[in-house]
């Protein structure tokens, strides 16, 4: 299987998930590889969850920040799972260690841990600028839609 290890489109990223704005939470694909994606988000202050979290001070809540991590998995494994969509089964050992704020960039690094048939065992990392905001261990299983 031929893997593309270069960056994405917004278009080919749209073309891989079925996500769509406002909870298409991936901008850029900056590399992938056959079990490794790199991808990045900047939070704009009009992001739809943060006008409640919280009115005085935003912050981008926690499970937003692990949906920005899987859906970086879900377009790795676009190239993998043969059909099917990508649903989470399962988030493990969450660790936050920074807040993020409006108009801040993160990058997220997801790696492929282990397949087995139609589940997929990733570790995710999300820093900015160099360091750790986050980091989890996911499942995901390609599901039928029928």
């Amino acid at each position: 299987m031929h893997v593309n290890e270069s960056a994405m489109t917004v278009d080919e990223i749209k073309a891989a998930i079925p996500h769509r704005p406002p909870m298409l939470l991936v901008d850029e694909v900056s590399n992938r590889s056959e079990s490794t994606i790199t991808t990045k988000k900047t939070f704009r202050e009009n992001e739809f969850f943060l006008q409640g979290h919280y009115p005085d001070r935003p912050i981008v809540p926690g499970i937003i920040l692990c949906e920005v991590c899987m859906q970086s998995g879900a377009i790795l494994l676009a190239q993998l799972a043969d059909e099917g969509l990508p649903v989470a089964t399962r988030m493990n050992n969450v660790r936050f260690r920074q807040l993020v704020n409006p108009n801040e960039t993160v990058e997220v690094h997801v790696r492929l841990v282990e397949r087995l048939a139609n589940a997929f065992f990733m570790k995710a990392e999300m820093t900015r600028d160099g360091k750790q905001v986050m980091r989890f261990e996911f499942a995901c299983a390609a599901a039928t839609t029928e």
